[in-house]
C-alpha cells in the first residue's frame, strides 16, 4: 500500500512540480492537496495520509499554525516544511513544535526526495543536523 501524502502550498506550480515528482515513485501517493492552511487542516482530518508537506507563507492560516493545530489535536501525521525561507531561527522553531523535517524550496532539487525518505525510514531531516 502507497505512503499517503498531502501538499499544502499556495503555489498551483509548486504543487504541479510536487505532483510530477512524486508521481515518478510508485510507493508514494498524493492523496489531497490544499492552498491554504484551512484546506491543510481539512485534508489532513479527512485524508489521514502518512505525510503532509506544508508551506509555511500560505494565505488564511499559515503552515505554523496549521502545525500548531495538528499537533494539538493529537493528529499522528509526519511533517515535512518545503519553504521559500531559509531560516535556522525558522528551522530551530518547527523542530519542537513536531515537524519531522526542514526543506527549503531552493535545496528541494537535492533534498526532497532524500528527506521524504529519512522521513518515511522514522527519521528526522533538518539542513542544520543532516549537512
Amino acid at each position: 500500500m502507497p505512503r499517503r501524502i498531502v501538499v499544502a502550498d499556495d503555489h498551483e506550480v509548486v504543487r504541479q512540480g510536487l505532483r510530477l515528482i512524486l508521481s515518478e515513485r510508485p510507493e508514494w501517493q498524493i492523496v489531497a492537496e490544499a492552498k491554504d492552511g484551512n484546506e491543510a487542516l481539512d485534508a489532513v482530518r479527512a485524508a489521514q495520509p502518512d505525510l503532509l508537506i506544508l508551506d509555511i507563507s500560505m494565505p488564511g492560516k499559515g503552515g505554523l499554525q496549521v502545525l500548531k493545530e495538528l499537533v494539538a489535536e493529537g493528529i499522528d501525521v509526519k511533517i515535512l516544511v518545503l519553504t521559500m525561507h531559509e531560516s535556522k531561527e525558522l528551522i530551530e522553531m518547527v523542530a519542537p513544535m513536531g515537524a519531522a523535517g526542514y526543506v527549503t524550496k531552493s535545496s528541494a532539487g537535492t533534498d526532497l526526495l532524500r528527506a521524504i525518505e529519512h522521513i518515511f525510514d522514522g527519521g528526522k531531516f533538518f539542513p542544520s543536523l543532516n549537512s
